[in-house]
């Protein structure tokens, strides 16, 4: 049965953290914005994705529900059944969640095909660029975030695909992270005691900047301050109160960088590399100033090869939520 055009469609971006909900037009978000009614709930206050739902629909009171559903989820994403990789809580039923919800189709994708998706209307306010370069217009383009996880997709010149790109999903965040100088090896030594495999998104996300700090701290002979959070540590580091929070970020910036040169390189991404998530946009000024862009091209003879990639910052509040607008509600937001 085929949506009432009439009626919006509910989107939903998953993180590991909190869940963005949205209603766009079910035929597309045509000249006017791409959505309306954004809210943003905690995941861990709903036992599940239907009743964070519930909670949000009986707070914006849409005139007419929506008929169907598209949702980015923080995880791989195949088959009915749905896991977030940084949140244990939740199981997604994509068919009970829409029949709890009265929906006629409820999709899925990866969060960070959603967040490639948005790149091409992305501009102005939206978009910070960090580092022209020179793009090349036909290679491809890498997207990649540090929030609860360290989310990598990428987009791939595609003629038969709307727009012309097609999104590809990775799981990049978590490929192995190396050190570059004696510090860091000393940094990686300390969390592979606690971890084992030391991936970028344990040093390059919200809770790896926690695991930095702990690392430093331990490094310095003291004890982390109690209860130190991704924000506090970045807070206490830019207003130079905690120098090992200083430390940790200084950590934080390189490893990201030396992550995204990798994956450029691996990919071919002389299209250009788009930074997004929850945390850059509160610390552009401290990333530009960061050894970020010493450690992106800090591969030997392609450096002058890295230098040419362009490096944008995206300061959207909700970029997934316009990926997932922009897609049609015929099933091509399966893939």
């Amino acid at each position: 049965m085929p949506p009432d055009r009439a009626a919006p469609r509910l989107l939903a971006d998953i993180g590991g953290t909190n869940v963005r909900f949205a209603l766009a037009p079910s035929d597309g978000p045509g000249e006017g914005p791409a959505f309306a009614h954004l809210r943003a709930l905690k995941v861990a206050d709903f036992p599940d994705l239907a009743g964070a739902a519930r909670a949000y629909l009986d707070a914006v009171r849409p005139p007419t529900p929506p008929a169907s559903g598209c949702i980015a989820v923080a995880g791989p994403v195949g088959g009915n059944l749905l896991t977030l990789t940084n949140h244990a809580g939740w199981r997604i039923d994509l068919q009970a969640t829409a029949a709890a919800l009265g929906l006629t189709r409820l999709t899925a994708v990866n969060d960070f095909v959603a967040n490639a998706h948005a790149v091409a209307g992305l501009g102005g306010d939206d978009l910070l660029t960090l580092r022209r370069g020179a793009p090349d217009g036909a290679a491809p383009r890498l997207v990649m975030g540090p929030g609860t996880g360290l989310g990598v997709a990428l987009l791939v010149p595609c003629p038969e695909a709307p727009g012309g790109w097609h999104a590809v999903a990775t799981e990049g965040g978590h490929a192995s992270i190396a050190a570059q100088d004696d510090a860091e090896w000393a940094l990686l030594a300390d969390l592979r005691r606690r971890f084992g495999h030391v991936s970028a998104e344990r040093v390059a996300s919200g809770p790896g900047l926690v695991n930095l700090y702990g690392a430093c701290c331990r490094r310095a002979g003291r004890a982390p301050a109690e209860e130190m959070h991704a924000a506090a540590i970045s807070a206490a580091a830019v207003d130079g109160s905690d120098p090992q929070a200083r430390a940790a970020l200084d950590a934080f910036f390189a490893f990201l960088g030396n992550a995204a040169g990798s994956l450029a390189l691996a990919t071919g991404a002389r299209g250009g590399v788009w930074l997004m998530g929850g945390i850059l946009p509160r610390l552009a000024e401290a990333l530009t100033a960061s050894a970020f862009f010493e450690r992106f091209t800090a591969k030997g003879r392609f450096a002058d090869w890295l230098g040419q990639v362009p490096v944008h910052l995206v300061t959207h509040p909700a970029p997934a939520l316009v990926g997932l607008a922009g897609a049609e509600d015929d099933g091509a937001a399966d893939d």
